[in-house]
């Protein structure tokens, strides 16, 4: 795979590398005046709440906070503290994650939630190691909430902090091979006080100042001491390998209906891409074309098929995908494997995600044949 263009070394200032000094305090002083208002984060001087730390990290894993905010507001009116969610159900749960996307997410949520319940009386355990044997809790989520909830000295490092990162020391290996260097960097301006508050600096910084793209190094408050914006190549980095083109995966849906109107779905297994959510019941997701007659052996249920015009499409992460769908009216209720009739009126209480939505939608008010 060829490689990302690489900001040449030899255009970097003869100056040595940033070291920690006043860097966290002038960070900090920045972020006393110009922290964001976030519905999860704690007030100056108050105490973060663990319970909505671990639960913003784990929503704004690969989600923007411009998306998270709604769904943050309405699980914790839902589910205000740990032990309400833990007694909450797999289903509720996920319904009420649809639209937010990697649904492995919520699975492990509420999985979390259990276990901390059961081996933790309910509360937190304060640090990194023990909140990494949690489901779902990674390296990241766990220094974060170790760091932001319990004042740990601990450095959670994301995408934006990668790219403050890269630019304030001019790294310029490509990514994703520069992250345990740039894990290395942050962890030596990490401070021991107010490791929360720094932690949370460092991600604003990176959301509203150190952009990925037209950076206001202007207003930052480490601009004396970037390297990047020094050599002049701070919208490089952090360089990155070309990605390589995804793949296109083809399946056919089927929209079956009985005479009283109710359709037919299924639930996905646990394991795997959109785990334990609803779905219109479908083939495999495959690089070769379905003909009619090979998705017609396929259906779940005996039924007169059409193909109705047009196609779904949707985007995964690795791969981008396109659904015909075949709709048929059914005589008997009966279907081969797992699934229940759901009244359409109903659907908007199923935990469909959104590709199966496209997919609804596409049913019910695509033209037929």
């Amino acid at each position: 795979m060829p490689r990302a263009a690489r900001p040449s070394a030899a255009i970097l200032p003869p100056a040595p590398a940033p070291q920690p000094g006043d860097l966290p305090e002038r960070l900090l002083d920045w972020y006393d005046r110009q922290r964001r208002d976030l519905p999860w984060r704690a007030r100056a001087g108050e105490r973060a709440d663990p319970y909505r730390v671990w639960l913003s990290e784990i929503m704004l894993q690969q989600t923007t906070v411009a998306t998270v905010g709604a769904y943050f507001v309405r699980f914790v009116a839902r589910w205000p503290d740990l032990p309400a969610l833990a007694a909450a159900s797999l289903d509720e749960v996920l319904h009420a994650w649809q639209g937010l996307g990697y649904y492995a997410r919520a699975r492990h949520l509420h999985a979390c939630a259990r276990a901390v319940a059961e081996r933790h009386g309910g509360r937190f355990p304060d640090t990194e190691a023990e909140l990494l044997t949690l489901p779902g809790i990674g390296g990241y989520t766990a220094a974060a909430v170790a760091a932001i909830a319990f004042g740990r000295a601990a450095t959670p490092v994301d995408g934006n902090i990668e790219r403050v990162m890269a630019r304030l020391f001019a790294h310029a290996e490509p990514l994703p091979e520069a992250k345990p260097a740039l894990r290395l960097m942050a962890a030596t301006l990490t401070p021991a006080e107010r490791a929360g508050d720094y932690a949370q600096a460092v991600m604003d910084l990176g959301a509203t100042i150190c952009t990925p793209r037209k950076p206001k190094c202007i207003l930052c408050p480490w601009r004396q001491a970037c390297r990047g914006r020094a050599a002049g190549i701070a919208e490089q980095l952090p360089a990155r390998r070309a990605r390589a083109a995804k793949p296109l995966r083809r399946g056919v849906a089927f929209w079956a209906v009985r005479p009283d109107g109710a359709v037919l779905l299924r639930r996905r297994p646990e394991k795997g891409l959109l785990g334990g959510m609803m779905e219109v019941p479908s083939t495999a997701w495959r690089a070769a074309a379905w003909s009619e007659a090979e998705a017609k052996a396929a259906a779940p249920v005996t039924a007169r098929w059409r193909l109705l015009p047009g196609m779904v499409r949707h985007s995964f992460t690795h791969f981008h995908l396109e659904i015909a769908v075949l709709a048929g009216e059914v005589r008997a209720g009966f279907s081969k494997g797992s699934g229940q009739w759901v009244k359409l009126d109903e659907l908007g209480a199923q935990a469909l995600p959104t590709v199966m939505k496209k997919v609804v939608a596409h049913a019910r008010g695509g033209p037929r044949r």
